[in-house]
C-alpha cells in the first residue's frame, strides 16, 4: 500500500505542476498531439451515436471517410468519464476532466509498477527510488501528461505489467496475467508487438535452462494470449477488420498473434520430455521455424514493411520521414536523439552491471525488454518510452549502490538517471536543430484560431496535415488530410496542392469540392529546398500573392490564415 500511495501521489503532483503550466490550452480541450485530438474526437462521435465497431472518421479524407488502423479498446476509460460527467457537468467539463483525469491514473499505475519490479529484484530499499527515477524518465513522462489520451501510456502499462510478471518467480498464473495484458497490448496497436516477443525470448531463457515451473509460465502465457485474442477478435472487431495491412487490430495482425500463441504452449508441452538444454534448444528453433513459417503464410504484412510499406514514396520522403517519433535514433537530429535515448542507454548499463555483479537471472528479462526497446528505437524513436521507463529499476540500484560511496558519487548517479536532465543538456551541447514538421501548426493551433474554424459554415478544408486534426475536433468542416499513413489520397492533395502551382492547386480544389483553405506562416518550412520556388502555392501564399479564387476569411496573430474557396472565379469550369 506504501509503494501505491507514493505513485499516487507523485503522478497527482506532477499532472498538477504540467496542467497548472498549460491550462490555458488544457481548458480549451487544445491537447498536446494531435493523436490526442483525434482521440477525443473518436470518442466524442462514438458518444454522438457512431457504431462501437466502426472507427472510421467519416469527416476526414475520401468519402465515406478514413478507416482508422486504432483500437476501441483505449476509448473505453476516457469515453465513460464523459459519459458519467456529461449530465452533471456538460460535455465540455467532462471531457477536461476526462483528458486530466486518465492520463494521470495511467501514469499512478506505471510508477507503481515499476516499483514493485524493483523490489521484486533489489528489495525495498530500491523501490522508492525506482518511483522517482520512473517520474521524470523522459521521454516516457511525456506520454502521461495532461491531455495525453492516446494509446501509448496504455500500452506502457500493459508492458509494464508483462514484466512484473517476468521479475517474479514463474508459474501459472503470472503467465495468465502476461498473456492477457499482451493480448490487450496487441488490440490497442502493434507497436509494442517487438517487445512482446522480446518477453517471450525472456520466459524462453528460463525455460532453455529449466528454470522450476518454467513451463507452467509459458502455458499460461501462451493460453491467455491466444484465448484473449480469441476474445478480443468478438468484442473489439471493427468494420475496418479486413483492412489489408498489419498496422493495427485486423484480422490480419490477429492471424498472425494467434498462430504465435501456439509457440509458447508447444514448448511447454514439450517441458517434461526434454530436459537437457541443447535438446531444449534444438526444440525451440523447430517451433520457431514451423510457427515462423505459418505466420508468414497466413500474414505475411506483419513481416514485411507494414504498415508504413502502404505509404506513397512522396509522403514517406515529405511528411512521414520527417515525423518525430518516426524517426530513426541514428537519422535524428543529435539533440533529439540525445534526449531520447540517453536514460535508455544509461539503463542498460545498468541492468547489465547488476546482471553480471548479482548473477541474479531476475535481471535478464529486464534488461532482454530495454534492449529491444533500444533496438526498436533505431527504427522508430517511440522505442525509447518503453526503454526510459523500464531503466528505472536499474538505476535506482546504482543510486543506493553510489549512496554508500560518498556524495559525489551519490550525486553523479542521480546525473545520470535523470532522463528530464538528457534533452536539457543536449539543447546545451548540440547546435540547435530546425523545428520538427509537427511544431510548424503551433501557433495556429492555439485556441483562439481553432475556434475561427468552429464559426465557419459547413465545407471541405484543405490544410497542413497536423492542423487537419485539431480542426476536426474543433469544428463540424470536413478536412483533407491528417497525420495517418491510411490517408493516402487525402495527404497526397494537400502536399500536391501546397507544392505545385496555382494552376494544379486549382484543379485540386475543383476535384475534391473544397470550400476553405488554411496555412500557417510557417507551413511545410520543414521541407526546406523541396518546397522552394516563388510558383509554389505555399510561397505565393505566404507572399501575399493570392489568386482569385481564394478570399480571404481570416487572419490570425499566431500565424493562421484562412480563405474561402470561390469556385466561380476559377479560370476553368469545374470538371464535375
Amino acid at each position: 500500500m506504501g509503494d501505491a500511495l507514493v505513485a499516487i501521489l507523485l503522478a497527482m503532483g506532477l499532472a498538477a505542476v504540467w496542467a497548472m503550466r498549460d491550462w490555458h490550452q488544457l481548458a480549451a480541450l487544445r491537447l498536446p498531439d494531435t493523436d490526442d485530438v483525434m482521440r477525443l474526437q473518436q470518442i466524442r462521435d462514438w458518444l454522438a451515436g457512431q457504431p462501437f465497431n466502426d472507427l472510421s472518421q467519416h469527416r476526414l479524407g475520401e468519402a465515406p471517410g478514413l478507416a482508422m488502423h486504432w483500437s476501441r479498446l483505449p476509448d473505453l476509460a476516457p469515453a465513460a468519464i464523459i459519459a458519467l460527467l456529461t449530465p452533471l457537468l456538460g460535455a465540455q467539463q467532462a471531457a477536461l476532466i476526462a483528458v486530466l483525469v486518465w492520463p494521470a491514473a495511467l501514469f499512478a499505475a506505471a510508477l507503481f509498477l515499476v516499483a514493485r519490479i524493483a523490489q521484486s529484484i533489489g528489495g525495498a530499499e530500491i523501490a522508492r527510488t525506482a518511483l522517482v527515477v520512473a517520474a521524470i524518465a523522459f521521454p516516457a513522462t511525456t506520454i502521461f501528461m495532461p491531455g495525453r489520451i492516446d494509446h501509448h501510456g496504455l500500452q506502457i502499462v500493459l508492458l509494464l505489467v508483462v514484466a512484473r510478471t517476468l521479475t517474479s518467480a514463474p508459474t501459472l498464473g503470472r503467465g495468465l496475467v502476461a498473456g492477457l495484458a499482451a493480448a490487450a497490448s496487441l488490440v490497442v496497436g502493434m507497436e509494442t508487438a517487438p517487445l512482446l516477443a522480446a518477453a517471450g525470448l525472456a520466459m524462453l531463457h528460463e525455460w532453455l535452462f529449466v528454470r522450476a515451473s518454467a513451463d507452467d509460465r509459458m502455458m499460461g502465457f501462451g493460453i491467455a494470449l491466444g484465448a484473449g485474442l480469441l476474445g478480443a477478435s468478438i468484442v473489439f472487431r471493427t468494420l475496418q477488420w479486413g483492412y489489408p495491412a498489419c498496422d493495427g487490430f485486423t484480422v490480419i495482425a490477429w492471424r498472425g498473434a494467434v498462430v504465435a500463441a501456439f509457440a509458447p504452449m508447444l514448448l511447454a508441452l514439450t517441458a517434461r520430455e526434454f530436459m537437457k538444454p541443447a535438446v531444449r534448444a534444438i526444440l525451440a528453433l523447430l517451433v520457431a521455424c514451423v510457427i515462423g513459417a505459418i505466420v508468414f503464410a497466413q500474414a505475411p504484412q506483419c513481416l514485411g514493411a507494414a504498415p508504413y510499406g502502404m505509404v506513397d514514396p512522396l509522403l514517406a520522403r515529405l511528411w512521414l520521414g520527417k515525423v518525430g517519433e518516426a524517426q530513426p535514433l541514428f537519422t535524428a537530429p543529435a539533440g533529439v536523439a540525445i534526449g531520447y535515448a540517453g536514460v535508455m542507454v544509461a539503463g542498460i548499463a545498468a541492468s547489465s552491471w547488476r546482471l553480471a555483479a548479482t548473477r541474479d537471472p531476475r535481471w535478464i528479462p529486464l534488461l532482454v525488454l530495454q534492449v529491444a526497446a533500444f533496438g526498436l528505437a533505431c527504427f522508430q524513436l517511440r522505442g525509447a518510452y518503453a526503454g526510459a521507463i523500464l531503466a528505472a529499476p536499474a538505476l535506482a540500484a546504482a543510486i543506493t549502490a553510489a549512496r554508500a560511496r560518498g556524495i559525489g558519487w551519490l550525486a553523479g548517479a542521480w546525473l545520470v538517471s535523470a532522463g528530464m536532465l538528457y534533452p536539457l543538456a543536449a539543447q546545451a551541447l548540440v547546435k540547435r536543430e530546425p523545428a520538427p514538421a509537427e511544431a510548424s501548426v503551433v501557433g495556429c493551433t492555439a485556441p483562439d484560431a481553432l475556434a475561427r474554424f468552429g464559426r465557419l459554415s459547413p465545407g471541405r478544408l484543405l490544410a497542413p496535415l497536423d492542423l487537419g486534426a485539431f480542426v476536426l475536433a474543433a469544428s463540424r468542416l470536413e478536412v483533407v488530410g491528417a497525420p495517418y499513413h491510411r490517408n493516402n489520397a487525402g495527404n497526397l492533395a494537400v502536399y500536391r496542392f501546397f507544392l505545385g502551382t496555382p494552376d494544379e492547386a486549382a484543379a485540386i480544389a475543383r476535384d475534391w469540392q473544397i470550400g476553405y483553405v488554411a496555412l500557417c506562416a510557417d507551413s511545410f518550412s520543414e521541407l526546406g529546398d523541396a518546397a522552394a520556388g516563388d510558383g509554389r502555392m505555399v510561397n505565393r501564399l505566404q507572399g501575399g500573392h493570392v489568386p482569385d479564387w481564394l478570399q480571404p476569411v481570416a487572419v490570425v496573430p499566431g500565424g493562421l490564415a484562412v480563405y474561402r474557396v470561390e469556385p466561380r472565379l476559377f479560370r476553368q469550369p469545374a470538371t464535375r
